[in-house]
Order: structure tokens, then C-alpha cells, then sequence
């Protein structure tokens, strides 16, 4: 997924929400989380999960994107978490989670999700992924669908073709933004690079889903991304929404890659209006 990002990762400075900036050429950053209601740790398939959860009503599980960890949606849980019980993962060699050795795959994350829900004593929920997440969320509605109400790809290929070359300053900023947070959260704070080689060879050959996996989805799902994603090619997103059976295309005026932290109410409202929209 983010194979093509780590080739522009020091060919650019940070990017800032710099006055007059056109939003979508921006990194803002997502700040600090709100109090969780609950948090912990999760034994499953041999690692260890963080997961928080925020407010109250039907589960709905985001999932970050490649480096990151689950507080890069505090911008999204104060307003998603008002009707929906928000859990954030940090998933496995991300943020507080652990991390085995060898490479990294979506399948892996997907069924350490189900894995949680299982712990949580959570038998179905609408789970939102970005980027990498979205590649999860697409693994959950092909091999589990029946633990999963809706679903939505933020930001996401469904095989390599859908990549682009591009990047610069907004990609650079996510991955200062990653490698500080790493220093901070995980419990191996200076293997950052370490976290790199595991995912490497999984942004290489992965996603790798065919047209006829992704027409057989039969959850509900909303395919989301920015206007101007820098590296997922419009033209792909498309194809993907109307691939897979009744699904919803959004694409969010003056975003990238980076909607939930340039435009995190649009980016609210657009999966507020899916979940909360009769099936």
C-alpha cells in the first residue's frame, strides 16, 4: 500500500497548515486523544493489541493507517464517538501493540481484529480503515463478513495497479509524525526501522484482491477518499465502487491521502451519513 511512500520520504519538509495553503497540500497534525472510556491489552494470535474505547452505542472500529497507531484519529473519535461506541486498535508491531518477527500482512490484521472482537465479546461492528486499514477492512468484508455491519475503505487500492507515484511534503510530515510517535508509544521505541522492514514486503505485494473478490462483497461499503490522494488513482477508486455490489463512492473536496487530519468534519459527516443510513 504505502510501498511508493517511503521513496519521498526525506524529499520534502514537514508540511504545515500554513496560512493560505491549499488544505489538501497540508499535514496538519491530529493532536492529543480524548480520555478513553476504557483501554487495554489483548492477548491474540501470539501479540499483544492496544485498544481504547469512546462513548457509547453500536461498536465501530477505526483502523490507522501503515507506521501509525490508533491516535491518529483524535480528530474523528469526539464526533463519531456521540452514537457509536469508537474503538481505536493500534495493530500488530504499531503504536502500544506488539510485534513478532517476520513480515507483516493485512490477513494477519484483519484476524487479529476479529481475534479482539472476540475478547471484547463483540459479535458484529462497522469498522472504518485508512489506507492500510483500508486493506484490512477489505480482507474483514471478503473472509469475515459475518462480523462486520458496514465497512469503509478510506484512501485505498484493492490491488497494486491502483498506485500512483507520488508523495512529498504530506507524506514526509505523516512519517516524522509516525517515527516520533513510535519513540513514544511502542514497547521497542528505538526499532522504528525495524517496524519498516516488517511492512515493507507487504507494501510490495500487497493488496493483491481480484475484480471477482471484490463484485462478491456483500456488506455494505462505502468507498471514501480525498480528491487530490496522492498516491491511490482516482480512476481505481472508482472501479472499486462499482465493483463491489450497492456501494457508495465519496471522494472529499480539498483532501489527500490526509482527509482525516485536512478535513476531518467532512470526513465525519461522510461516514456518519453511511452508518447511520438504513442497510
Amino acid at each position: 500500500m504505502l510501498a511508493f511512500m517511503l521513496l519521498l520520504m526525506v524529499a520534502a519538509p514537514p508540511s504545515k497548515a500554513d496560512a493560505g495553503a491549499e488544505p489538501w497540500k497540508t499535514t496538519p497534525m491530529p493532536g492529543p486523544m480524548p480520555e478513553a472510556k476504557e483501554h487495554g491489552l489483548a492477548d491474540v494470535n501470539g501479540v499483544t493489541l492496544y485498544w481504547a474505547s469512546y462513548g457509547s452505542g453500536e461498536p465501530l472500529f477505526l483502523l490507522h493507517g501503515g507506521a501509525g497507531n490508533g491516535d491518529h484519529w483524535a480528530l474523528e473519535v469526539p464526533g463519531l464517538s456521540q452514537n457509536h461506541t469508537v474503538y481505536v486498535v493500534d495493530s500488530r508491531g504499531h503504536g502500544r501493540s506488539t510485534r513478532p518477527a517476520g513480515a507483516l500482512t493485512y490477513g494477519q490484521m484483519a484476524d487479529d481484529l476479529v481475534a479482539l472482537m472476540n475478547v471484547l465479546k463483540i459479535s458484529k461492528a462497522a469498522v472504518v480503515g485508512w489506507s492500510d486499514g483500508g486493506a484490512v477492512v477489505l480482507e474483514l468484508a471478503t473472509r469475515h463478513a459475518d462480523r462486520v455491519t458496514k465497512v469503509v475503505a478510506y484512501a485505498t487500492n484493492y490491488h497494486l495497479a491502483g498506485m500512483k507515484s507520488g508523495g512529498g511534503a504530506t507524506f514526509s510530515a505523516y512519517f516524522a509524525l509516525c517515527k516520533k510517535d513510535y519513540a513514544r508509544l511502542s514497547p521497542t521505541p528505538k526499532d522504528y526501522e525495524g517496524l519498516l522492514k516488517a511492512l515493507r514486503p507487504m507494501w510490495h505485494s500487497a493488496p493483491n484482491f481480484t475484480d471477482a473478490q471484490m463484485a462478491a462483497i456483500e456488506v455494505p461499503l462505502l468507498v471514501l477518499d480525498g480528491e487530490h490522494d496522492e498516491i491511490i488513482k482516482q480512476d481505481h477508486v472508482r472501479t472499486l465502487a462499482q465493483l463491489v455490489p450497492g456501494a457508495k463512492l465519496v471522494l472529499i473536496p480539498d483532501a489527500s491521502h490526509f482527509a482525516l487530519f485536512q478535513q476531518p468534519a467532512a470526513f465525519n459527516q461522510a461516514v456518519l451519513d453511511f452508518l447511520d443510513a438504513p442497510k
